[in-house]
């Protein structure tokens, strides 16, 4: 499919939404809006092809996942993404996707990512910095933290949208705890086999998990098990 993306960086950002489109994906308007509006290309390190649609290494044992995985979770977020709302990524690597879901809650809302590696957050940071998400950053609706994801972001919960992306062994409870009743948080959990699950918690607070796909992402762990033999 690479071979159609020989225009300037916007237009290839293009093409790949389009192509996900394409493919059923990307059903909805908002998505295919949000993700041309923050281009691919400036959260990608430099060598790598921004716009195929698989995952790639960032360095520090971790990734940013592929478009079609960042796709499926605006997909699955969207309702929970709408202005003025809170939304929390974990495991924010590179900012790319929380830079979405900050021109989602637009700036009557919140979007946060955190993240144990302090290097990625001061380089998604800079990523930000380039990007459509730029004014929100600046004026505060959008930030980045280092922290163990595990742990959340409790200084502005509840969130309407958790986003997890890392698998963890089981769902980790200070995370359900964060997530707003009536909010849904979207998480991949397994070890060998992991399946991507959708945790909507209902307005009296009880929870309900279905498993959405079958997914392989790195593992939600400390920041020492990250950096193991890096």
């Amino acid at each position: 499919m690479e071979h159609f993306w020989t225009s300037g960086p916007s237009d290839k950002n293009k093409a790949m939404v389009e192509y996900l489109q394409q493919y059923g994906i990307i059903k909805s308007k908002k998505v295919a809006e949000v993700m041309e509006a923050i281009d691919r290309g400036l959260f990608v390190p430099a060598g790598n092809p921004p716009y195929v649609d698989s995952p790639m290494q960032i360095g520090y044992n971790a990734t940013i996942s592929a478009p079609h995985m960042h796709a499926t979770c605006l997909e699955l977020l969207k309702e929970h993404l709408q202005p003025g709302m809170h939304a929390l990524d974990v495991g924010s690597g590179t900012g790319y996707l929380t830079a979405c879901f900050a021109m989602m809650v637009g700036p009557e809302g919140r979007a946060v990512g955190v993240e144990h590696i302090p290097e990625l957050v001061t380089s998604s940071i800079e990523n930000i910095k380039k990007s459509a998400a730029a004014s929100l950053l600046k004026e505060g609706s959008l930030s980045v933290h280092v922290t163990d994801g595990r742990l959340g972001w409790p200084e502005l919960a509840p969130y309407d949208a958790i986003h997890v992306g890392a698998a963890a062994p089981e769902i980790p409870q200070p995370l359900v705890e964060q997530l707003k009743p009536g909010g849904r948080m979207v998480i991949p959990v397994g070890t060998l086999f992991q399946d991507l699950k959708v945790v909507d918690k209902k307005l009296d607070g009880s929870i309900n998990v279905r498993s959405e796909t079958s997914v392989r992402y790195v593992p939600l762990t400390s920041r020492a098990a990250q950096l193991h033999n890096y």
